[in-house]
């Protein structure tokens, strides 16, 4: 492999040997190719042509100026946008890949993530698949969800199917949108391809997962620009050869899907990783005391870790509650809540990390107490309205005598077998289809099935626009029905178009003290949120937090910035590097 002017060059920058090559391909000036020796001999190229150059972004800029250089920035208060994130991976592979799998090396684009998706476990069926995986996407992506809920104990946030069958679909795999951190919503499955359609199948799916939808009608629109046009963007479907960059609209989506409280579990450091462990990697594992792992962590925490090793006086060297070597103060909030359903995060005074990211409780009221929350997301029809139509709500009355009747225009779902549609019980009414005062011809988000469904009735003198439609996602979910959590009536929630008490919910509270007022819950867990000086499980320990001296010497700086999830850097590359380099695919 050699350069423009015929000599091996390695990759500088951050490698710690020289063990990283780049170059082209001899008689191809348009080629580009990869290759490391640090753990065998491992290698990517890309030939040009259509297929264009596949080289990530950060390494044009370290060919170009030998190193990346750190620009200047504002100190900022952590928000999601800034604070680095962490999907934690879980692969399966289907008794079809077992025979077509070998290594590759992902040494090579370690560095340049930061954010990262990790491969927390993996899991092959050697001898015979452990659940029926058929020609039809879908129902392949349900038994795959059921399988991983009856039978998945690996912790993680998504867990992906791999496999060797080749799905009816205009696409190579599917999954369910927004559905990270979700027990029997937090996956996908994919086909198996070459190396890189693979990546852009992977990183189409878990833009799913954290909120992204297709770019197809907002492109039409013209408000979902791509920054890419000759390679065009990872969410569009138009059948450019590996595209290396969400749109801005698709970036606008993971962080909107952010700030409504979905993707909680992403702000969780992993405590465990797949690989064995490797100083360097930018995660404490067995035998280290720190590691620094990111080349901005290098430069800001250098002086607290050398090798993994907590230098002299040293508490920590990175994470929002360290500052200067030394940990923050206990009740310092390194993390801001999001909305009405969402609890800030606070230092605890013996740690680095900000505490696990967590949110209230379902059936805490919101919204001026007009909603209520339910998986981190404050659940009312005026806001599902808006999102979906950019209208609010209905009157009710829309839902009162529509829903009741059973047909196309008002419904508690469609009937057996997909035959008719199911009349909603009077109780049941505000649960069933979604009524909007007034509605855009296409929703916002998913495919209009059929066509807008226009009533007008008249009621206490008064002419009422009742207008909704069924708006369908990949998934198969229809988000032209009301969301389980939102409010139907005193003490009452939506739960699969049934209107229930709150009651029916088993939701916890908080034992035994008024100093807790809150209460959280990530997954199984249930935790109080204590008032300020107050700690203990119950809240009932009463620790005052002492008051901060006036700080001297230089200005504090603030946590260094990341880029947001496989935002606008090589989507492609830098899930290719991880997920299946993890697996062990590879190429000769």
């Amino acid at each position: 492999f050699l350069t423009s002017t015929g000599a091996v060059r390695p990759l500088l920058g951050s490698a710690r040997e020289h063990c990283y090559y780049q170059g082209r391909l001899r008689g191809l000036p348009e080629s580009w190719a990869a290759v490391s020796t640090c753990h065998g001999l491992c290698e990517w190229d890309s030939r040009g042509g259509d297929g264009g150059d596949e080289r990530p972004d950060q390494m044009r800029e370290q060919q170009v100026s030998g190193g990346l250089r750190r620009s200047k920035r504002f100190v900022r208060k952590p928000s999601v946008q800034t604070e680095t994130k962490y999907i934690e991976l879980m692969v399966v592979n289907d008794n079809d890949m077992t025979s077509r799998s070998e290594r590759l090396c992902s040494s090579i684009y370690k560095e340049q993530l930061n954010t990262r998706i990790v491969l927390v476990a993996m899991d092959t069926w050697t001898s015979k698949n452990m659940m029926p995986v058929v020609e039809d996407p879908l129902i392949t992506l349900q038994n795959f969800m059921k399988y991983r809920k009856d039978n998945i104990k690996d912790q993680s946030d998504v867990v992906h199917l791999f496999s060797g069958r080749t799905f009816h679909s205009s696409r190579s795999g599917t999954a369910y949108t927004g559905g990270v951190c979700s027990l029997t919503r937090g996956g996908g499955i994919n086909e198996y391809g070459n190396v890189g359609a693979m990546a852009i199948t992977l990183c189409q799916s878990l833009g799913q997962n954290i909120g992204m939808r297709w770019n197809n009608a907002r492109n039409s629109a013209g408000d979902c620009r791509c920054p890419d046009a000759w390679l065009g963007c990872i969410m569009e479907d138009t059948g450019y050869y590996l595209p290396r960059k969400f749109s801005r609209c698709s970036v606008d989506e993971y962080i909107q899907f952010l700030l409504q409280g979905g993707g909680s579990c992403l702000f969780n450091k992993p405590n465990k990783l797949f690989d064995p462990p490797e100083c360097g990697n930018g995660f404490v594992e067995p035998g280290e005391e720190c590691d620094c792992g990111s080349q901005e962590c290098a430069r800001s925490g250098g002086t607290c870790c050398k090798k993994c090793t907590l230098t002299h006086d040293a508490m920590c060297s990175n994470g929002l509650c360290c500052s200067s070597c030394k940990y923050e103060r206990r009740g310092v909030v390194c993390r801001d809540a999001v909305n009405d359903c969402d609890i800030p995060e606070t230092c605890t005074g013996d740690s680095s990390q900000c505490p696990h990211n967590v949110h209230k409780l379902d059936g805490y009221m919101c919204d001026s107490s007009q909603g209520r929350c339910y998986g981190g997301r404050c659940r009312t029809r005026d806001g599902q309205c808006r999102g979906l139509w950019g209208y609010n709500s209905a009157d009710r009355f829309c839902y009162e005598k529509l829903n009741a009747e059973g047909t196309e225009k008002g419904n508690c779902g469609p009937g057996p077998d997909g035959q008719g549609w199911l009349q909603c019980n009077k109780p049941d009414v505000l649960c069933g289809f979604l009524f909007c005062a007034n509605v855009t011809m296409k929703p916002k988000f998913g495919d209009l099935q059929g066509e807008v469904t226009s009533f007008t009735l008249y009621h206490q003198n008064k002419y009422l626009d009742c207008r909704g439609g069924h708006a369908l996602l990949e998934d198969g979910s229809d988000l032209g029905y009301v969301e389980d959590g939102t409010p139907c009536g005193p003490n009452m929630m939506c739960l699969e178009r049934r209107c229930l008490p709150v009651a029916a919910f088993n939701l916890s509270s908080c034992p035994g003290s008024n100093f807790g007022r809150i209460c959280s819950t990530t997954g199984n867990e249930v935790k109080c949120i204590c008032d300020r000086d107050y700690t203990g499980k119950d809240c009932s320990v009463f620790d005052p937090i002492p008051e901060p001296t006036v700080p001297t010497g230089p200005e504090k700086k603030g946590p260094s910035g990341t880029n947001i999830i496989i935002g606008s850097i090589a989507g492609a590359i830098l899930l290719a590097a991880i997920v299946l380099g993890g697996t062990g695919w590879g190429f000769k």
